[in-house]
């Protein structure tokens, strides 16, 4: 959990840097920090129901895998445009490692420590939030902005190390699917929030990738209330005759 939370705030202290690094607007790379929060928001519930399907032990491992590689990748990025796919695909480890920490915690910890243990992740989590900032300005300082993203590596791979140790293997029944993975909402989801981001600096590109969400809602929009209407109905009948005994 410290790690996630660390990232999401230690880019911001190197945004100036990175700017003069990359001959690039500050509008620019304020991307190198949207893209996280943004593939964090997008994935982290749908990862969730995703660690149910195959396996939580399995997912939680890729998770850090992915997380420490896009870390090495960040801070090798010779490009802008490279170091924010890399970032990306960082949030994406962070969104599997945040809700898979959560989740492994209600599964292996006795209930009378759950609260201590949820605690616990909490202060790590404002920890990491809090720290990141000072952090990354001491090491770019010290050591140049490649640094706020390697020093992940070698915490990346202590995790990794730790959790294919100490976690339990996965039961068959935790990779039985109740329900199905949504990618499609996911995706509307990643639209959506991209449209939002987008509006903020070009509205133009916003309303369009807006536009697009909205096509490809309209039929579930339609199916939802096709649903709720139905459901209504049921209810209003359920009630009608329950009145009339």
């Amino acid at each position: 959990m410290l790690m996630p939370s660390l990232d999401t705030s230690i880019a911001n202290a190197g945004l100036p840097t990175l700017a003069h690094a990359f001959t690039a607007s500050f509008q620019q790379v304020q991307w190198i920090v949207l893209a996280y929060l943004l593939a964090i928001t997008t994935l982290i519930v749908s990862v969730g129901r995703l660690g149910d399907i195959i396996g939580r032990r399995r997912l939680l491992l890729f998770g850090i895998s992915l997380f420490t590689v896009a870390s090495l990748l960040c801070g090798i990025a010779p490009t802008l445009g490279l170091l924010i796919a890399a970032r990306a695909a960082q949030g994406l480890g962070a969104a599997i490692m945040m809700a898979l920490t959560v989740a492994f915690v209600g599964e292996t910890v006795p209930k009378e420590r759950t609260g201590s243990a949820m605690g616990l992740l909490g202060t790590m989590s404002a920890i990491g939030t809090t720290l990141g900032p000072s952090l990354g300005g001491v090491l770019i300082a010290g050591f140049g902005w490649p640094t706020i993203f390697l020093v992940n590596v070698p915490l990346g791979l202590v995790n990794l190390v730790l959790a294919h140790r100490y976690l339990p293997v996965d039961r068959p029944e935790v990779r039985v699917a109740r329900v199905g993975f949504d990618p499609v909402g996911t995706l509307l989801l990643a639209l959506t929030l991209a449209a939002y981001a987008l509006a903020r600096e070009k509205p133009e590109e916003g309303g369009a990738v807006a536009s697009g969400a909205l096509r490809l809602c309209s039929p579930r929009i339609a199916e939802a209330r096709r649903r709720i209407s139905r459901l209504i109905g049921m209810s209003s009948h359920e009630g009608w005759r329950k009145n009339a005994v």
